[in-house]
């Protein structure tokens, strides 16, 4: 039990305070591909999935644990994330950028967390379960892309790297946009974690590199996965209702951790403070969050699950999650941000004609 304690807490600070520090957000990346054509993030995601794709599939090949990536319940998959998509536009972050704005001061996403978590749980263990269970027997036999096509994993694994190596290359060589900074306060290290701009291909290393770190950690206390937030998200409410032991599992604390080595860096940088949303912004974060928490559930993963751990364990599952998890983005970020100006810039133009 210390052992799982001491290593998911590790693990989820670290990831928690990268992710801070390196303003890793998801939702806010997914959306600027639509509205500002800007693809940075979505080309850090692809980063952190091929580094903890090889790094990953390297651990199996040594034998330090197996996968098995089961059937792919596409119908589940396909509706759940492109809800979880229009669910982090509302809440105004992902599963795992609600944790890490939380642990910010930022009360928006501790009232998108509640819904997230009370979703979570009414969907694997309350009344919607059996709606959950019946959505996802529709499945495909096989949820591997390398059993799927008789091709070894490392030939998608390889096929990736060379990918994201190209637009690394072609995305570095670009002139650098000169960025205004605030004034340098701190030296040497303290410097460095918690006043210098982090680069989004740095920061996506750093995750990837964590990831890899999840998996060893996990299987070590008898759960054979990587990062989760749902899943484990869920788990604290069921605990907390209904004081089953049987909930606490190394995701708990991995979660608990994004929280807490948020809020670490949040102080040390100077960044956290207490932000009380506006009634409407509260009732859209929750709106959000009960979205997330349906969507990412059916889904059998969210931004993190699906997007980033399922799709380097090179599965139909992690790769139509994330596509279809950008779509319902687009088509929040459609009606929430872009409709919007079109219909303000027609009536101005409506009124000045008539000047």
């Amino acid at each position: 039990m210390l052992q799982m304690i001491l290593t998911g807490l590790l693990c989820g600070a670290l990831l928690g305070f990268v992710m801070q520090r390196g303003r890793f957000c998801l939702t806010g990346g997914f959306r600027d591909m639509y509205i500002a054509k800007d693809n940075r993030m979505f080309y850090a995601l692809l980063i952190a999935i091929a580094v903890q794709s090889v790094g990953v599939y390297t651990l199996i090949q040594f034998g330090l644990f197996e996968f098995t990536a089961g059937s792919f319940p596409w119908v589940a998959v396909i509706v759940g994330s492109y809800i979880f998509g229009i669910g982090i536009v509302l809440a105004g972050g992902c599963a795992t950028g609600t944790w890490y704005r939380a642990g910010e001061g930022l009360l928006g996403s501790w009232i998108a967390l509640f819904g997230y978590m009370f979703m979570s749980a009414v969907m694997k263990s309350g009344v919607l379960a059996p709606v959950n269970q019946s959505l996802q027997t529709t499945q495909l036999p096989s949820n591997s892309l390398a059993e799927s096509t008789g091709l070894s994993v490392w030939v998608f694994i390889i096929l990736l790297v060379a990918i994201v190596l190209f637009i690394v290359i072609r995305e570095l060589r670009k002139p650098k946009v000169m960025i205004p900074t605030m004034k340098q306060r701190k030296t040497g290290l303290a410097h460095l974690l918690f006043e210098k701009r982090w680069h989004p291909f740095f920061t996506a290393l750093l995750v990837g590199l964590i990831a890899i770190l999840a998996w060893p950690l996990s299987v070590a206390t008898g759960r054979v996965a990587g990062l989760g937030i749902t899943t484990p998200s869920a788990n604290i409410l069921q605990y907390l209702v209904t004081g089953d032991n049987t909930y606490i599992n190394w995701g708990v604390f991995l979660v608990l951790g994004i929280f807490l080595g948020s809020f670490i860096a949040a102080k040390a940088s100077g960044e956290f403070r207490f932000r009380m949303p506006d009634a409407k912004t509260g009732i859209t974060s929750f709106v959000g969050g009960i979205l997330m928490g349906f969507g990412a559930s059916l889904a059998g993963g969210c931004s993190i699950g699906n997007g980033l751990v399922m799709t380097a364990m090179m599965t139909w599952q992690g790769w139509a999650g994330l596509f279809f998890m950008i779509l319902g983005t687009w088509t929040a970020s459609y009606f929430l941000f872009v409709r919007p100006r079109k219909v303000a810039k027609a009536n101005a133009n409506a009124i000045a004609s008539t000047l």
